[in-house]
């Protein structure tokens, strides 16, 4: 099965486990999409914008020694954007809703992004 249908059973067992997600995409950690799961548009800037806030993340991880990267989580009014490093090639990127149980998001994003990295690591 190729990587990008594996790596969208992943992203469609998180909106099944989180009911709050509302899309997510997965990217190289050079932008270039995977899967999306985010409706016809985004996709390309979405996956653009997520490779440079991991690579924003992990550099002020390294700098200040706050150690590897687990998420980082962006709050807004409407609700919630997660990135994850899944595995050392991949970023997973998860919408939520407001009012998402943000313990739940986190958990079952880490999850995802496990999911996506073995699914990675088999391929290659």
């Amino acid at each position: 099965m190729e990587l990008r249908k594996e790596v969208l059973e992943e992203m469609s067992l998180l909106r099944e486990r989180t009911p709050d997600v509302t899309g997510s995409v997965a990217c190289t950690v050079d932008g270039l999409p995977i899967a999306c799961d985010l409706g016809a548009e985004g996709g390309e800037q979405a996956a653009a914008l997520s490779a440079a806030l991991l690579a924003m993340s992990r550099r002020m991880l390294t700098m200040t020694g706050q150690g590897a990267l687990e998420e980082t989580l962006v709050s807004g009014t409407a609700g919630f954007v997660a990135f994850y490093a899944a595995g050392p090639t991949i970023v997973l990127t998860v919408l939520a809703g407001p009012g998402t149980n943000v313990g739940l998001l986190r958990l079952e994003g880490r999850k995802t992004a496990a999911g996506v990295a073995a699914v990675a690591a088999r391929k290659h």
